[in-house]
């Protein structure tokens, strides 16, 4: 058995997993608005909790998280839940937990989820994205994630905009949280989404509100829910250039519009530099229960129980 997390800006989600399949637990509490201490205690107290109920202690922990871990510093960089930039979570979890966990970005517990068995099992190159709160990305390659030496590898939401367009007011586009104009997450987003459609319509929405009026007939929504398309659609199609995935697989709470899967892939042939196009786009298996399966499987099942500190 094996314990997966994921730390998620309104959510701790954690599973019990036995073997490569069998959820035994499954528990979901709040994350401690902006607030690093308390969000330690409270993945540390979720962790008691399901081993309490599975009756078993020191199981191995995986915790799918916002940003990286720096090589350099052993710091967390780029989380967009910023309270966690700059912090030592991984030493901080080691001792909260009594046991040293494994840590990797929330978009590669995705990635390596439904590479394993979700909807892109048997591919041997998978390109996973987060559409949410943020805008990751994950890359597994033959079963394994993709890692680098700057610990960011897939980190395409802060690339700018691909093939930007004048008409839609894309240049130097909107400030993303870090400092850069123009990033596909501060396009890409929820929050991304419901800023374009408030810039270009003076209507404050959140996005599931835009899409449901899009899906209503609305053509004020529908128009903003085009422009977040094409914008996709050059996004990734920057991505199938570069890495040549045989799937992209969407998460987070965008990745539940129906319609992307069918327009986006309609739209990317003009940008990607191919006679044609075999990459598949297709909704995560899992849905949002994807990132903390994937964190219980940074362990492997035949890995000894991690030591105590």
């Amino acid at each position: 058995m094996r314990i997966g997390i994921d730390l998620g800006g309104t959510k701790i989600e954690g599973v019990v997993l036995r073997g490569e399949t069998e959820v035994l637990l499954r528990k979901r509490i709040a994350t401690p608005a902006a607030d690093y201490g308390s969000t330690v205690a409270a993945v540390a107290s979720l962790v008691g909790e399901l081993e309490r109920e599975a009756g078993v202690a020191g199981l191995p922990v995986g915790v799918g998280h916002p940003g990286a871990i720096s090589p350099a510093s052993g710091l967390i960089k780029n989380a967009n839940s910023t309270c966690l930039n700059r912090q030592p979570l991984l030493q901080d979890l080691e001792r909260a937990l009594g046991r040293r966990p494994r840590l990797a970005n929330d978009a590669d517990c995705l990635a390596l989820s439904e590479a394993c068995d979700g909807a892109a099992a048997g591919a041997r190159c998978v390109f996973a994205v987060i559409l949410g709160t943020g805008v990751g990305g994950g890359v597994v390659v033959d079963g394994r994630l993709l890692a680098g030496p700057n610990a960011i590898a897939g980190e395409w939401g802060h690339n700018p905009l691909p093939w930007p367009r004048p008409e839609w007011n894309e240049l130097p586009g909107p400030l993303c949280w870090h400092g850069l104009h123009g990033c596909i997450e501060a396009w890409l987003s929820g929050v991304g989404l419901a800023a374009d459609h408030a810039r270009v319509t003076g209507e404050t929405l959140a996005a599931e509100a835009v899409v449901a009026r899009a899906e209503g007939g609305d053509a004020a929504a529908q128009a903003t829910l085009a422009r977040y398309q094409d914008r996709l659609a050059r996004a990734l199609a920057q991505v199938i250039n570069l890495l040549d995935p045989q799937v992209i697989v969407l998460g987070g709470g965008v990745s539940q519009v129906p319609s992307l899967y069918r327009r986006v892939p309609e739209l990317w042939g003009q940008w990607i530099f191919s006679d044609r196009v075999d990459t598949r786009l297709l909704p995560a298996r899992h849905g949002d229960s994807s990132g903390v399966l994937g964190a219980a499987r940074l362990w492997g099942l035949r890995e000894p129980t991690p030591p105590s500190v």
